[in-house]
């Protein structure tokens, strides 16, 4: 079911979409049961799946998503417009993401990133919340870690830095 919002427009990652476009968004990717909510964003009732179709980035900027999300076998580079909250699991995995910045906040099941450069990083850390907890302290750069920064991270958490990590230089 579609809640109709007296909305013209909204603005979704700096661009403008009208609700007849995210209506014809959602119609492509075969996403049912939603509401448009007033800051443009996109709740569902059920899953996502936008796998295996060639994205660069999200199409919609989601909001919640009581089911899981899949985003997997794609090519982007950003969680950006991920939903805030995911109620199954979240896979994110063989993209080329090398952050998780703007990923989920909750997720009530797994969350799966294998085959992107940033899980060299992830699987570090024993689990998703304490990952993100460690984005704190702002470490990552693109592909290099700031390494006082990360034994910072790591050290709140007991774990020993690795000398290096595949994929990203410490600076």
């Amino acid at each position: 079911m579609r809640y109709i919002k007296l909305f013209e427009s909204f603005s979704t990652d700096g661009e403008s979409k009208s609700l007849s476009e995210i209506d014809t968004i959602c119609q492509k990717f075969g996403i049912t049961n939603y509401t448009v909510n007033s800051d443009g964003s996109v709740d569902v009732d059920g899953n996502v799946i936008i796998g295996n179709k060639g994205l660069t980035k999200l199409p919609l900027m989601f909001g919640r998503v009581s089911g899981s999300f899949w985003c997997s076998n794609n090519e982007l580079t950003s969680l950006e417009g991920c939903p805030t909250e995911v109620g199954g699991n979240f896979y994110c995995n063989n993209n080329q993401l090398n952050s998780l910045e703007g990923g989920p906040k909750e997720i009530s099941g797994y969350f799966i990133c294998e085959k992107n450069p940033i899980y060299e990083v992830y699987k570090l850390f024993p689990d998703y919340k304490s990952f993100m907890y460690s984005l704190d302290y702002n470490y990552l750069r693109g592909t290099s870690i700031v390494r006082s920064r990360f034994q910072e991270a790591l050290d709140e958490l007991d774990i020993e830095l690795p000398e290096s990590i595949s994929g990203y230089k410490y600076i």
